[in-house]
């Protein structure tokens, strides 16, 4: 479908020459000799631009962007003229003209400023067509818990406090943090995210407020850190209970002051950045254990939400199932195209603690080993019964040695801590030993974590 634009010029060979030259680029062209007479093309039909010239008898083209502005008309709109002033320019910018254009026409510099519009305008309203579907298409499902945390998400977005998501592994904290942030006045800055379980105790400082060169050993080079690179945002910091302690205090000055400075610097930066953290850990607990600051907690939860577990919104799991095999299907080119009624109600009786991660990836198993259009309940019985039920064995074993025996006890405890709680420093965390400790046995074992 072609764009309209709307011509408003008294010249009648001005308006016939721009009209000839844009249907031959392909736009579709509404004409008007005055503003009133382009209120009432506005009125018939909504153009997708307006090109005016602004020295009219009648409504000249000043007149007609301050009615267009105060009758609600969002219609990106060119201005020109032969014998404008500076100030003429300036106030038409001021009621929202895109660009100003002077006569004689440049056809290919008009051109180029009504691509350049259009363009803007489009991504506009794709933009704004995104921050209405962050209501429902990232957290997915109707229950009365989904439908609350929506309505939190709503109220709390437009705001400037900073959130504490809670919520179990895989029940969609980073999801959460998205969606306040499309719905925030921030949305067209960045959202920068860093998971504090991940950093080496002694990067979280160089990775929160950078660093600058020779701070240390191997920074050849100055670099920013995640709070300057969402200054405008928002910083997503989860897992922010695994903050070392000696960082903490250093964080909560950055929340309070909204200054830093960079490893190795001495030159203070401002920030203005929106913070949304989340944990899956009691943060209440760890403050009354000594290992989480009690400032730092009361600073973050200015607003906390719950994500809740998909055990307690089993109703939307068809819906969710539906969706992640849509997406595997598209993902991978694969045959399965649909659920049997019997499939949705096996998954509906699996707790899955996992939650909507475990459901994703199971869907996505399914999808690419079913044989059928269908995915039965056989099907769903066999991946969920194994992985809910399955007997691991005997652990005495004929012939072995009690080293081999153990190693093959302790191989399997490892990965299946990393299946549950989604990666080895999470599951390091559950089991209570050190990352490192941890990390070694796997590498000795060969284990990764499972999304690598």
């Amino acid at each position: 479908m072609a764009y309209e634009v709307l011509v408003v010029d008294d010249e009648h060979e001005v308006r016939r020459a721009i009209k000839r030259a844009l249907e031959r680029r392909g736009y579709s062209v509404v004409l008007a000799t005055n503003g009133t007479d382009a209120l009432q093309a506005l009125q018939a039909s909504t153009p997708d631009a307006v090109l005016t010239d602004i020295s009219m008898p009648g409504l000249d083209g000043i007149s007609l962007l301050r009615r267009m502005k105060d009758e609600g008309w969002r219609v990106p709109t060119l201005v020109m003229s032969g014998a404008a002033t500076i100030g003429d320019a300036v106030a038409a910018v001021q009621l929202g003209a895109a660009d100003f254009i002077e006569k004689p026409l440049s056809l290919e510099r008009l051109f180029v400023s009504l691509e350049r519009c259009l363009e803007a305008e489009r991504l506009r309203d794709e933009n704004a067509v995104l921050r209405r579907d962050a209501r429902s298409s990232p957290l997915i499902g109707d229950a009365e818990a989904m439908r609350a945390l929506r309505g939190v998400i709503e109220r709390i977005a437009p705001t400037e406090a900073r959130v504490l998501v809670l919520g179990e592994n895989g029940t969609g904290k980073e999801l959460v943090a998205d969606a306040i942030h499309a719905l925030s006045p921030r949305a067209n800055g960045p959202l920068i995210k860093l998971n504090c379980s991940a950093i080496p105790r002694d990067l979280v400082e160089s990775e929160l407020f950078g660093h600058e060169r020779g701070a240390f050993t191997g920074a050849v080079q100055q670099r920013r850190g995640r709070f300057e690179l969402a200054h405008r945002g928002a910083l997503f910091l989860d897992e922010i209970a695994d903050t070392p302690f000696e960082m903490q205090t250093k964080l909560l000055r950055v929340l309070q002051e909204q200054q830093l400075e960079r490893v190795g610097g001495s030159r203070t930066i401002a920030v203005d950045v929106r913070v949304i953290a989340a944990t899956n850990r009691d943060l209440p607990a760890m403050v009354a254990a000594g290992t989480f600051r009690e400032d730092l907690f009361y600073r973050l939860n200015v607003v906390s939400i719950r994500t809740p577990p998909l055990r307690e919104r089993r109703e939307d799991i068809p819906t969710l199932a539906d969706h992640f095999l849509r997406e595997a299907n598209r993902r991978h080119r694969v045959r399965a195209q649909r659920f049997s009624e019997a499939a949705l109600a096996t998954l509906q009786r699996y707790d899955f603690p996992g939650n909507v991660r475990e459901l994703s990836n199971l869907v996505e198993r399914l999808a690419i080993l079913s044989d059928d259009s269908e995915i039965g309940a056989s099907e769903v019985e066999v991946a969920v019964g194994l992985k809910a039920t399955a007997s691991p064995g005997p652990a005495y074993r004929e012939g072995a040695t009690l080293t081999e025996m153990v190693d093959e006890f302790e191989r399997r405890v490892l990965t299946e801590a990393i299946t549950r709680h989604g990666s080895r420093a999470a599951a390091a965390r559950v089991l209570g030993v050190e990352r490192s400790f941890f990390y070694k046995k796997c590498k000795r074992y060969g284990i990764a974590d499972s999304n690598e």
